[in-house]
């Protein structure tokens, strides 16, 4: 399984050279990667807030106190940005967060950050590359996460179901924050999609956002979910005769970018 995980996201993230194993073995309470959506379909207003939540989360009260509360008192924590690849220079190294400085010092890098967006959502590629990420970091924790943030359904890439099921059969849990402040007429229910089609394993959880406003509390809702393991974020539940479409995305890049092509098969 491994093997099948390195291979994901080296085929989907190809521009993003793996990190060097720095934890050293250090024992966590969790490992955390924080994978943030930059595609073109976030306007610059919702890439701001989105950041503005993620910054304001990690140097809360609250979030700092969760982390504090494990048993060994500290998480390892990743972040990088995503769209159609991960770039180099989208990537936060791995870094131990024990308290409000750790965690103040992590919230100046991604506040510190350039706005830029590229074209392409590639859920799967980003569920590879984090996936990797926890596969060499050298930490040792009871539980590893990735918490994946997206305004759109899987476009490019492999199919998400694909990597996500590779990433759970190793152990992974994967949590979702699906963007629906302005939502896309063909996809109605994005919550659903990332239900079905992204997140799972023990205790996982999708939390959707539908207004700017909710963007901090949201943010630091899920983060402190996350870390203690304890909270009030739930699972969306999906109605078991209308099961949702996993290829969607691929389905309407495809109708979009050549409406005479034959569809996908399904």
């Amino acid at each position: 399984m491994l093997k099948l995980l390195s291979l994901l996201a080296c085929l989907a993230c190809a521009e993003a050279a793996p990190m060097p194993a720095i934890g050293g073995d250090t024992p966590v309470d969790v490992e955390l990667v924080l994978a943030v959506d930059i595609s073109q379909s976030m306007d610059e207003g919702e890439f701001a807030l989105q950041r503005a939540g993620y910054v304001e989360a990690l140097r809360h009260p609250d979030f700092i106190s969760a982390v504090r509360s494990g048993p060994k008192g500290r998480i390892a924590l990743a972040y990088f940005e995503w769209a159609g690849v991960v770039r180099d220079d989208g990537v936060i190294a791995w870094q131990v967060i024990d308290g409000a400085d750790s965690a103040n010092a992590f919230a100046d890098k991604i506040a510190g950050r350039p706005f830029r967006s590229f074209r392409g959502t590639s859920i799967s590629g980003a569920l590879g590359f984090g996936a990797g990420l926890l596969e060499k970091n050298g930490f040792s924790a009871p539980r590893r996460v990735i918490d994946i943030s997206g305004d759109g359904p899987n476009n490019a890439g492999l199919p998400v179901a694909l990597t996500r099921d590779a990433a759970l059969a190793s152990g992974i849990i994967i949590n979702g924050l699906p963007i629906l402040i302005s939502p896309s007429p063909s996809v109605s229910r994005l919550d659903r999609y990332y239900a079905d089609c992204v997140t799972g394993g023990p205790g996982s959880f999708v939390l959707p956002i539908y207004a700017a406003s909710e963007f901090s509390t949201a943010i630091r809702r899920k983060l402190i979910q996350e870390v203690s393991s304890v909270g009030d974020a739930t699972k969306i539940r999906v109605d078991a005769e209308a099961p949702t479409d996993c290829l969607l995305g691929e389905r309407l890049r495809q109708r979009f970018s050549d409406p005479y092509f034959p569809e996908l098969d399904r």
